[in-house]
């Protein structure tokens, strides 16, 4: 009778055998897969292999580099070979690796782009770009050709007679701007209009983002993230946004030959010696519309109730051209109501007087949400006295 094997006698005491204990990988295995799976996901990402190159992005050009490394050193293949169905380590360059086994580190951190300033700081990286900037970039510059672009295009031929009839503007984008659908913009030369936008989440620095359909005025489109956009749009130095129609011609420091002036906004500072008043002085501000001369108009302050009977000082203006002042003079009062100051003066005869032309809000968000007049954004916003700021409402 045969020797029962030792799985039988194992099955007869019911013990299950115990699985083979995976080896633990060492820190450089571990450091070795992790910089293979980016090179992955590069191939992946780009349909191609990393490549050298000065013309090249400073990432593919380290990928390219380590893909040569790896491929190289042969005692990797082995921990790599279950790892790769991209079969990358194949296709091995065995005149060029040779060439790469020559240099040393400064010379292999020349290949890569990067110059080492002392001995000491040899693998210090200078002047790299911050990965988020170099993705924006990447997604701007995977554009492909919009098939439905008939639909699109009456509308940039539209928007360019706007622009010349000077019923849009073109504001400069700053910072984190809005982009929402239907708006317009000006990116590297080109009208950039958004077709579409996807549902708001929060993106890796926990900051809203949205995923965009961008046509793009030479027949071309993407699939974008919104800060991509903007991150664009403020690296560009003429990047714009478009102005809705509804906003027109509001503001302007020259007039155009077909421009009639329709008066000025005027911002004034009070510069009374009433303890209460001089305490908030800073940031009470006087926001008044006039058809006629801003000097003419605050001469005599200091006996007009609605200056505080005091003199005051001109801190901006803003020319208006084809607009009906009273109604823009209206927005403004009304935006900024819940900040309006509380008083009551009394005139040169005694009679008191509550002037409704006052409000305790800081300068630059006076300016901010004259620009939002300007660019149409305006019913976006309200102002919060409590933050003293422009908020989403």
């Amino acid at each position: 009778m045969a020797e029962p094997t030792n799985k039988e006698l194992l099955d007869a005491l019911g013990v299950e055998p115990a699985a083979k204990k995976q080896a633990k990988m060492t820190p450089l295995e571990e450091r070795v897969i992790a910089g293979f799976e980016d090179i992955q996901r590069f191939v992946s990402e780009h349909d191609r292999l990393p490549a050298h190159g000065e013309d090249k992005d400073i990432f593919e050009r380290l990928y390219a580099t380590r893909l040569d490394q790896i491929r190289r050193q042969s005692e990797f293949h082995a921990l790599l070979e279950d790892f790769d169905p991209q079969e990358l380590l194949k296709d091995t360059d065995a005149e060029a690796l040779e060439a790469l086994d020559e240099l040393d580190d400064s010379q292999l951190l020349a290949e890569l782009g990067v110059t080492a300033e002392t001995e000491s700081e040899i693998t210090t990286l200078r002047h790299v770009k911050p990965r988020a900037e170099i993705r924006a970039a990447e997604e701007i510059a995977n554009r492909t050709a919009c098939k439905d672009f008939d639909q699109f295009k009456e509308k940039f031929d539209q928007v360019q007679q706007d622009i010349s009839a000077r019923i849009r503007k073109t504001i400069p984008f700053r910072g984190d701007a809005e982009v929402e659908k239907g708006y317009f913009f000006i990116l590297d030369g080109q009208k950039v209009f958004v077709a579409e936008k996807g549902e708001v989440f929060l993106n890796e620095n926990n900051r809203k983002d949205s995923r965009l359909r961008v046509i793009y005025d030479n027949g071309t489109e993407s699939d974008i993230l919104m800060r991509s956009l903007q991150r664009a749009l403020n690296k560009d130095d003429n990047g714009r946004r478009i102005s809705e129609l509804d906003a027109g011609p509001l503001f302007a420091d020259v007039a155009g030959s077909d421009d009639q002036q329709s008066g000025t906004i005027y911002i004034c500072r009070s510069e009374s010696d009433h303890p209460e008043i001089k305490k908030i002085k800073k940031v009470l501000h006087k926001i008044g519309v006039t058809g006629g001369n801003v000097d003419s108009r605050i001469a005599n302050a200091e006996n007009d109730p609605t200056y505080l009977m005091s003199k005051v000082k001109v801190v901006a203006t803003y020319e208006l051209f084809n607009i009906n002042r009273k109604k823009l003079e209206k927005l403004l009062h009304r935006f900024f109501q819940p900040a309006r100051l509380d008083i009551q003066i009394k005139d040169r005869f005694g009679k008191p007087i509550e002037p409704r032309e006052w409000f305790c809000v800081p300068l630059p968000q006076i300016e901010e949400a004259v620009e939002k007049i300007q660019d149409g954004s305006i019913k976006d916003y309200r102002y919060d006295p409590d933050t003293a700021s422009l908020v989403r409402s």
